[in-house]
Protein backbone atom coordinates (compact mmCIF):
# COMPACT_ATOMS: atom_id res chain seq x y z
CA UNK A 1 0.00 0.00 0.00
CA UNK A 2 0.91 3.72 -0.56
CA UNK A 3 2.11 5.88 2.03
CA UNK A 4 -1.06 8.02 1.90
CA UNK A 5 -3.54 5.04 2.77
CA UNK A 6 -0.81 3.95 5.50
CA UNK A 7 -1.52 7.28 6.73
CA UNK A 8 -5.05 7.01 6.51
CA UNK A 9 -5.65 3.94 7.88
CA UNK A 10 -3.08 4.59 10.77
CA UNK A 11 -3.44 8.10 11.37
CA UNK A 12 -0.21 8.72 11.55
CA UNK A 13 1.34 11.87 9.11
CA UNK A 14 2.93 10.85 5.99
CA UNK A 15 5.81 12.89 7.42
CA UNK A 16 5.70 10.79 10.90
CA UNK A 17 6.21 7.62 8.47
CA UNK A 18 9.00 8.88 6.31
CA UNK A 19 10.39 9.45 9.90
CA UNK A 20 10.00 6.06 11.21
CA UNK A 21 11.14 4.89 7.73
CA UNK A 22 14.64 6.50 8.21
CA UNK A 23 15.27 5.58 11.66
CA UNK A 24 14.26 2.17 10.40
CA UNK A 25 10.95 1.75 12.57
CA UNK A 26 9.07 0.54 9.21
CA UNK A 27 10.61 -0.42 6.00
CA UNK A 28 8.73 0.12 2.51
CA UNK A 29 9.97 -1.24 -0.74
CA UNK A 30 10.27 1.65 -3.36
CA UNK A 31 8.11 0.68 -6.54
CA UNK A 32 9.27 1.66 -9.97
CA UNK A 33 7.77 4.91 -10.57
CA UNK A 34 9.81 5.71 -6.81
CA UNK A 35 6.34 5.12 -5.07
CA UNK A 36 6.58 3.96 -1.57
CA UNK A 37 4.81 0.31 -1.14
CA UNK A 38 4.03 -0.78 2.51
CA UNK A 39 3.14 -4.60 3.50
CA UNK A 40 -0.52 -4.83 5.10
CA UNK A 41 1.07 -5.73 8.40
CA UNK A 42 2.71 -2.34 8.37
CA UNK A 43 -1.02 -0.85 9.76
CA UNK A 44 -0.76 -2.95 12.70
CA UNK A 45 2.94 -2.01 13.28
CA UNK A 46 2.15 1.66 13.19
CA UNK A 47 -0.59 1.14 15.61
CA UNK A 48 1.98 -1.37 18.19
CA UNK A 49 4.55 1.58 17.99
CA UNK A 50 1.99 4.12 18.80
CA UNK A 51 0.33 2.43 21.89
CA UNK A 52 4.07 1.42 22.64
CA UNK A 53 4.78 5.10 22.91
CA UNK A 54 1.45 6.47 24.96
CA UNK A 55 3.18 3.42 27.36
CA UNK A 56 6.11 5.46 27.40
CA UNK A 57 8.80 3.65 25.41
CA UNK A 58 11.27 5.54 23.30
CA UNK A 59 11.26 5.05 19.43
CA UNK A 60 14.58 3.18 20.41
CA UNK A 61 13.37 0.72 22.93
CA UNK A 62 10.64 0.34 20.36
CA UNK A 63 12.69 -0.81 17.69
CA UNK A 64 15.06 -3.27 19.84
CA UNK A 65 11.99 -4.77 21.28
CA UNK A 66 10.04 -4.92 18.37
CA UNK A 67 12.74 -7.22 17.08
CA UNK A 68 12.83 -8.98 19.93
CA UNK A 69 9.58 -9.28 20.18
CA UNK A 70 9.40 -10.63 16.86
CA UNK A 71 11.35 -13.67 17.55
CA UNK A 72 9.51 -14.78 20.49
CA UNK A 73 7.55 -17.57 20.56
CA UNK A 74 5.38 -16.75 23.68
CA UNK A 75 4.39 -12.85 22.89
CA UNK A 76 2.30 -12.27 25.50
CA UNK A 77 5.42 -13.33 28.02
CA UNK A 78 8.00 -11.52 26.27
CA UNK A 79 5.45 -8.07 26.52
CA UNK A 80 4.72 -9.05 29.81
CA UNK A 81 8.43 -9.26 31.00
CA UNK A 82 9.20 -5.42 29.02
CA UNK A 83 5.91 -3.90 30.93
CA UNK A 84 7.79 -5.08 34.03
CA UNK A 85 10.83 -3.52 33.21
CA UNK A 86 9.34 -0.53 32.28
CA UNK A 87 7.59 -0.21 35.94
CA UNK A 88 10.71 -0.64 37.79
CA UNK A 89 12.01 2.16 35.31
CA UNK A 90 9.08 4.63 36.20
CA UNK A 91 9.19 3.27 39.82
CA UNK A 92 13.26 4.59 39.75
CA UNK A 93 12.22 7.25 38.01
CA UNK A 94 9.47 8.40 40.55
CA UNK A 95 11.47 7.71 43.56
CA UNK A 96 13.94 10.51 41.98
CA UNK A 97 11.67 12.88 41.21
CA UNK A 98 10.41 12.48 45.29
CA UNK A 99 13.66 13.01 46.39
CA UNK A 100 14.14 15.96 44.27
CA UNK A 101 10.80 17.75 45.21
CA UNK A 102 11.65 17.14 48.81
CA UNK A 103 15.04 18.88 48.05
CA UNK A 104 12.86 21.80 46.45
CA UNK A 105 10.29 21.78 49.61
CA UNK A 106 12.76 22.55 51.63
CA UNK A 107 15.02 25.13 49.89
CA UNK A 108 11.58 27.03 50.36
CA UNK A 109 11.65 30.24 52.41
CA UNK A 110 15.93 29.66 53.11
CA UNK A 111 16.30 32.89 51.20
CA UNK A 112 19.01 31.18 49.04
CA UNK A 113 17.33 28.42 47.33
CA UNK A 114 20.50 27.60 45.42
CA UNK A 115 22.57 27.08 49.14
CA UNK A 116 23.92 23.40 48.91
CA UNK A 117 21.99 20.96 51.80
CA UNK A 118 24.26 20.80 54.87
CA UNK A 119 26.80 23.93 53.14
CA UNK A 120 26.06 27.27 53.85
CA UNK A 121 27.10 29.81 51.92
CA UNK A 122 28.49 28.13 48.97
CA UNK A 123 26.92 27.16 45.46
CA UNK A 124 26.13 24.72 43.54
CA UNK A 125 29.46 23.47 41.86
Amino acid sequence: MRIGELAAQTGISRDTIRFYERIGLVTGARAANGYRDFPPEAVAWLHYVRTAQTLGFSLAEIARTGEELRGAPDTAEALSALFEEKIRLVDARMAELAALRAELAARVGTGCPLRVSGRPGRGRE
